[in-house]
């Protein structure tokens, strides 16, 4: 029972001291991005968009592929913005605004899975291969050189051709395609970190392979795979809007790709303003202010990049 007694007290401790860092290091992190004039505005930008994700379905007036009606039953086909339609209608009589509102949370969902995916798979390559060296690195990085060379557009409109153009396959994609940088930069940062003191400390006292790697280098990679996360979030809503312009995108889901893609199908793009601006504003502020968020953090992990003055 003393031994039990004696050891709470240090577990709790222990957590409270973890926490307590993480706290810490996350405040250090929101107060270099903020005091960055671009960080901060990045990361209004996405917090409004967060928000916007959040509460769609009660923003958006309409459901994104009910038709919309004139009074004598005909299609509101093309019909400018009016005080019914904030964003008027496309060709087929859908509402703009509803389409665009309910592509946020897709925008997001794209973004993080595919950002979470490709840095988990990434990371653990890098890992592995820059930890253990020899053949396995061998193996590994060989099977990295040739994802490298896989052009993603042939490769992706082949995949969703044989396997559906769902958004699940959409995500698949995109992860297949966005580990491989990730992979690389940890690795080159493992090889270096193995050779530390603590690392052959940390073997010298006896732990395993997989306790060195995921509890005393991983924890020391995790800046740099939080960098590609934000990375990664920009690139995969890129690639999915450029998926769904070349109509390879979900039919069922509203994005912001395939309004741009039904836009230009239908020939609408130069008199039908409404329908084709808004998703490209949201697109590009999206990408911007991720990058901007991206540039500010880059400071955090390196803090030589920090201007003095």
């Amino acid at each position: 029972m003393e031994i039990v007694e004696q050891r709470q007290p240090d577990l709790l401790g222990n957590g409270l001291r973890i926490l307590k860092s993480v706290g810490q290091s996350f405040l250090g992190t929101l107060k270099t991005i903020t005091s960055d004039r671009l960080g901060a505005l990045g990361l209004i930008l996405l917090v409004g968009f967060a928000l916007v994700a959040l509460f769609a379905p009660w923003l958006a007036p309409y459901k994104p592929f009910d038709v919309m009606y004139r009074a004598n039953g005909a299609v509101l086909r093309l019909d400018p913005p009016s005080s019914a339609h904030w964003l008027g209608t496309n060709n087929i009589g859908y509402d703009v605004f509803s389409q665009l509102i309910l592509g946020f949370p897709t925008a997001f969902a794209v973004g993080g899975l595919s950002a979470l995916g490709s840095v988990l798979i990434g990371t653990n390559v890098g890992l592995i291969s820059g930890y253990f060296g020899g053949w396995v690195d061998q193996i590994l990085m060989r099977l990295t050189d040739v994802c490298f060379g896989i052009p993603f557009l042939p490769f992706a409109l082949i995949l969703l051709a044989v396997a559906g153009s769902s958004l699940q396959n959409v995500i698949l994609v995109i992860v297949l395609f966005l580990w491989r940088t990730t992979a690389r930069v940890v690795r080159s940062q493992t090889l270096s970190l193995k050779e530390r003191p603590f690392i052959l400390a940390a073997r010298a006292a006896g732990a395993s392979h997989l306790r060195i790697i995921y509890l005393h280098i991983g924890p020391n990679v995790l800046p740099l795979t939080f960098l590609y996360v934000a990375l990664g979030v920009a690139s995969g809503v890129l690639l999915e809007a450029a998926l769904s312009f070349l109509g390879f995108g979900d039919p069922l889901t509203p994005t912001w790709g395939q309004m741009l893609n039904g836009a230009f199908a239908s020939g609408a793009t130069r008199q039908a303003w409404w329908w084709v601006l808004p998703p490209g504003i949201a697109l590009s502020l999206f990408v911007i202010a991720t990058y901007m968020v991206t540039r500010a953090y880059e400071e955090v992990i390196n803090p030589r990049l920090r201007e003095r003055y």
